[in-house]
């Protein structure tokens, strides 16, 4: 056996303060929390198209799963995990083209570097800071969270130093975990304006300057019944199964809260009346009775059943858009003023379809009459966007860009982070232990046990200011082009 897990390790050593467990429970492990999920799609060509969803870890292992037993270490964090992992060879992988926004996020501070004070000009805007020294991870608390999004923001770090150890540099970070973007562009111009703070934060805007982050809810968001992404993504897909596109109801489906956008409150006025019908099915969701029903009408894989589904923002940017792309369904996509980290390489029509929210239900009714007119068009945009999701939003890239991010932030740090006065230290047993219920359950099914076999992807070179404008022009084209309702066949 022991010859055996020697032959697994080939591609990486291992250094840890205090020994490994003993081989055949750690074997036990190996063998049992790993698992592929085939996923058969229907696609148009009369061939079928397998996806395959990978637990990141593929390989058998050792493994170090959460030890609750000490109760002490959960308090002290002290750690049995492998501190130090190194690899043979390079990369082989590119990161999807998406990281390439890495380097426009980070701009503002390129020429300047970041200092002390720039961080801690961010403070009355944050939620939490983070600092890493050492391997370890320290949070500061600085107000107060809606809901546990922070806490597994933060989990979601700890997670990725389980999975590169010893990778990720000293860094010193505020986050803001709330809606709105925070970082105005506007207080930062002219002569005598300061640099920008740096805040982190799940979304950005064009007058903005938030450096954009994986959301929480990647790791799980308990309080409605979400669980971690790659069980979400797996029961989505086996939703998409259950009715075939074709047979789908041809209206545009949407299901969530009007209640905390304008914007969404005039989306439900395209609900049918009497004296029209824009082709639209609106559902409002009311959270304290799917609570109550343990949120049996709420589960994201039963909402598949429309050739066409909606996606519009909230207070700002809303998780759900993630789980809307990928229902093989046509999403509609009422022009955001946001955007998260995946999607700025979206492309209309092929996609997605982009919809104006100066005219939602006239432009919901012409894509959907159009899309019941170009069934195969229709259907190939509705996959496009799944295609999209699924080849570029595995959970390695997900830490993959986190880990792209966080180093290259890193390098522009001008001073040495140390630990803030009132910072304790966090690790995945300080965390999980305590806690019950989802949160728990979330957490021990999210958690990174082992370390990687395999280098993150390599970084995407910046875009240069010609190739950034001619994307950016391409897709307004498209756009364009709807807006005024001349699509056609031919452009999909």
């Amino acid at each position: 056996m022991m010859a055996k897990n020697q032959s697994l390790s080939k591609e990486r050593k291992w250094v840890s303060t205090y020994g490994f467990f003993s081989l055949s429970f750690l074997f036990f492990f190996a063998t049992t929390n790993f698992f592929v999920n085939w996923v058969d799609l229907s696609r148009i060509t009369s061939t079928t198209l397998l996806k395959t969803i990978i637990i990141f870890n593929n390989k058998p292992q050792l493994q170090f799963p959460l030890n609750c037993t000490d109760k002490n270490s959960t308090a002290t964090c002290s750690s049995y995990y492998p501190t130090t992992l190194e690899f043979d060879g390079d990369s082989t992988t590119s990161c999807p083209d998406y990281f390439r926004w890495i380097h426009e996020d980070l701009k503002p501070w390129k020429s300047t570097g970041i200092t002390r004070d720039m961080v801690e000009r961010g403070r009355n805007v944050s939620h939490f800071r983070l600092v890493i020294v050492n391997g370890k991870v320290y949070v500061q608390k600085l107000g107060r969270v809606y809901q546990t999004r922070d806490v597994f923001t933060i989990w979601g770090v700890l997670q990725l130093l389980r999975l590169y150890p010893g990778k990720i540099p000293d860094l010193d970070l505020m986050f803001q975990c709330g809606d709105k973007t925070v970082i105005l562009k506007k207080n930062f111009q002219g002569p005598q304006a300061l640099s920008p703070p740096p805040v982190f934060h799940y979304c950005g805007d064009e007058i903005s300057h938030d450096i954009v982050f994986p959301d929480w809810s990647f790791w799980g968001w308990p309080e409605i019944n979400i669980g971690p992404w790659e069980r979400t993504l797996h029961n989505i897909l086996e939703g998409n199964k259950k009715t075939k596109w074709i047979d789908r109801v041809p209206y545009a489906f949407w299901k969530g809260n009007p209640a905390v956008a304008n914007i969404r409150r005039e989306l439900m006025k395209c609900n049918p009346t009497k004296q029209q019908d824009w082709n639209a099915r609106i559902e409002s969701i009311q959270w304290n009775r799917e609570k109550a029903s343990n949120y049996a009408n709420a589960k994201l894989e039963n909402q598949c059943t429309h050739r066409y589904k909606i996606y519009i923002e909230g207070a700002a940017w809303s998780v759900s858009e993630k789980y809307i792309i990928l229902c093989d369904s046509m999403t509609l996509l009422v022009e955001p003023t946001y955007y998260d980290f995946f999607t700025r390489n979206m492309v209309p029509l092929q996609h997605y379809w982009p919809v104006s929210p100066r005219n939602m239900c006239e432009d919901i009714k012409y894509a959907v009459d159009w899309g019941n007119s170009h069934l195969q068009n229709a259907q190939m945009i509705g996959n496009g966007g799944t295609d999209y999701i699924l080849e570029n939003l595995k959970m390695k890239y997900v830490y993959d860009y986190m880990f792209h991010l966080l180093n290259d932030y890193a390098k522009l740090l001008k001073f040495k982070p140390t630990i803030p006065e009132g910072a304790i230290e966090i690790c995945s047993e300080s965390m999980a232990c305590p806690v019950q219920g989802l949160q728990k359950s979330f957490m021990e099914e999210s958690m990174v046990n082992s370390p990687s076999d395999t280098l993150p992807c390599v970084m995407p070179s910046p875009h240069t200011p010609q190739t950034l404008k001619q994307f950016l022009q391409e897709k307004e084209n498209l756009i364009e082009q709807v807006k005024k309702k001349g699509v056609n066949s031919m452009l999909v």
